[in-house]
């Protein structure tokens, strides 16, 4: 099979697109023919202590076989996922993957939306739900609502019921009232009635200022970097993990029409060095997808 690989030293300069041995499934594993694979923006630094190795770990495809005592997905099942991080990735023409990160894909949407889903969607459900409690009728402030895991934090706090405010930068107002965002800000202003969570996506002197805004008894979440702490909030920073349950959610909001995946650009596989290139710009609109299987 084709795949890409990351050698030494790293970075874009070690990716190449080169055949390798397709790999087999074992106890508890899938062998998915893939369709498409989404990138990540930073995620060559993931396997920098373990090269050569192959980069994306959110991926759309079709099960090609299983290993023993797999029983929860079938040969030819279309499936969405996201991968162990610690593990061959899924920028080639098959992936292995632990049967139970896979979720049928979404029905209304094809392999390369798909793909675009699994990471930024469970950061958003993880960020919102889990680490931040958020309930109908609350105040959320979405931080880089715009963005891949911003975008779907303002779908997903809106069908929960809350009020949310997408804080973005000034060319993205629009698209954000479009998600289904009650406000809009590009700077916080004086007078800012406190929200029950913060879910912070970008960082920064945005981070820094978040607690000034939360509530007491209020929460700050975010996936960026180690939030500040303050007194009488609670702050949390989490890394993303897979989870099948949530991505059989993920993929009935999309069916039902409620969540909308957002596509900057799609590469062939084999121009994968452009397509992280894109990812290292600022001027992105959603994810960047390798397709591997035109639909």
């Amino acid at each position: 099979m084709y795949a890409v690989r990351q050698h030494p030293p790293g970075g874009l300069a070690g990716l190449v697109y080169e055949e390798i041995e397709t790999p087999e499934p074992g106890q508890g594993e899938a062998l998915i023919e893939v369709h498409a694979a989404a990138i990540t923006r930073g995620e060559l630094g993931w396997t920098s202590d373990r090269l050569p190795a192959t980069p994306s770990f959110e991926l759309s495809g079709v099960v090609a076989a299983v290993g023993p005592d797999v029983e929860d997905v079938a040969v030819g099942g279309p499936v969405y996922g996201l991968a162990d991080f610690d593990r061959e990735g899924a920028a080639a023409e098959y992936a292995v993957v632990r049967s139970e990160f896979l979720g049928a894909k979404p029905q209304s949407i094809g392999h390369v939306e798909s793909a675009a889903l699994p990471l930024a969607g469970l950061s958003a459900w993880q960020g919102l739900f889990e680490h931040g409690g958020l309930t109908k009728g609350q105040r959320v402030l979405v931080q880089g609502a715009a963005g891949g895991v911003g975008h779907f934090a303002v779908q997903l706090a809106r069908h929960r019921g809350a009020y949310v405010i997408g804080a973005t930068s000034a060319g993205s107002n629009e698209s954000v009232r479009e998600l289904g965002a009650d406000e809009v800000v590009t700077a916080i202003p004086d007078r800012f009635e406190p929200v029950d969570l913060v879910f912070d996506t970008v960082g920064g002197e945005r981070l820094e200022h978040a607690p000034a805004v939360v509530r007491p008894g209020g929460r700050l979440v975010s996936i960026a970097d180690e939030p500040p702490e303050a007194a009488g909030i609670s702050s949390t920073y989490f890394v993303v993990g897979p989870n099948r349950e949530q991505l059989v959610e993920l993929a009935k909001l999309v069916d039902g029409g409620t969540l909308h995946p957002t596509i900057d650009a799609v590469f062939p596989l084999s121009e994968s060095r452009k397509a992280f290139e894109r990812t290292m710009g600022d001027r992105r609109g959603g994810k960047i997808v390798l397709q591997v299987v035109n639909e």
